[in-house]
C-alpha cells in the first residue's frame, strides 16, 4: 500500500493537535473582535526561541509609569527589547510622552512607525532619524544573560540616552550591568507572566522610584 510509509497521528495526538488550531483560531477571533486593544501585553505572543518572556501586568505598568516620570513632560521613550513596557506605554494614551520600539521580532512591526528594527549583534546599525543622545530614558532587557549581548545592547543604550538609564536583566548580571552602564540594583523586583528560573531585577542609573 502507497499509504504505509505516510505518518500517521495518534488519536491522542491528532486530538491534541484539534485543540491547539481551535484555541488558536478563538485567540485569533479575540483580536479581531470589537474592543480588542492591540498594545495590550500578550497581544502579540511569546516567542520562545527569540528568548521572549513577557513582563507581568504588574511590572509592565510600574515600570512604564517609572518611565513616563524619569523622561518628564514632553519626554522620549526609547524601548529596547522591552516590548511589553512600550505596550503599557501606548495603552496610556499619553500626550505627554513619546515613545519607540528596537525589537528583532518584525510582528512588532505592526506598530508603525515606532518600530525599529534592532538586531543586538549589530549594536549601531540604527536608522539615520535616530540621532544620538536623543532619548530622556532608554529601557532596555537584553535578549540573553550573556556578557556579550550586555555589552553590545549597551552600546545601543548609550547611543540613544541623554543620561538615564533603565535596565532589567538577570540578577547574575549585576557586575556587568555595573561595569558596562554604571547602573545600580534597584529594590523593586520584575515579575514575568510565566515564572523563569532566573532571579531578574532591575537596574538604574540615576535616583528613581523603583526603590
Amino acid at each position: 500500500d502507497d499509504d504505509d510509509d505516510i505518518p500517521q497521528l495518534s488519536s491522542h495526538a491528532l486530538a491534541a493537535l484539534q485543540e491547539f488550531y481551535l484555541e488558536q483560531q478563538q485567540r485569533e477571533g479575540m483580536k479581531t473582535s470589537q474592543g480588542f486593544n492591540q498594545y495590550s501585553v500578550g497581544s502579540i505572543e511569546e516567542d520562545w526561541q527569540l528568548s521572549q518572556f513577557w513582563y507581568s501586568d504588574e511590572t509592565a505598568s510600574c515600570l512604564a509609569n517609572e518611565a513616563v516620570v524619569a523622561a518628564g513632560k514632553g519626554g522620549r521613550i526609547a524601548c529596547v527589547s522591552a516590548p511589553s513596557v512600550y505596550q503599557k506605554l501606548k495603552e496610556q494614551d499619553g500626550k505627554d510622552f513619546s515613545v519607540c520600539i528596537l525589537e528583532y521580532d518584525r510582528r512588532f512591526s505592526v506598530y508603525g512607525e515606532e518600530f525599529i528594527f534592532y538586531d543586538y549583534h549589530h549594536p549601531l546599525n540604527l536608522p539615520e532619524n535616530l540621532l544620538p543622545h536623543s532619548f530622556d530614558i532608554v529601557i532596555a532587557d537584553p535578549p540573553y544573560l550573556s556578557e556579550e549581548c550586555l555589552q553590545k545592547t549597551a552600546e545601543t543604550i548609550k547611543y540613544l540616552t541623554k543620561g538615564k538609564i533603565l535596565l532589567c536583566t538577570g540578577a547574575i548580571m549585576e557586575e556587568q550591568a555595573a561595569k558596562h552602564l554604571g547602573v545600580k540594583i534597584c529594590k523593586f523586583i520584575p515579575k514575568h507572566s510565566r515564572n523563569l528560573a532566573n532571579e531578574f531585577r532591575c537596574y538604574v542609573n540615576y535616583a528613581s522610584g523603583l526603590d
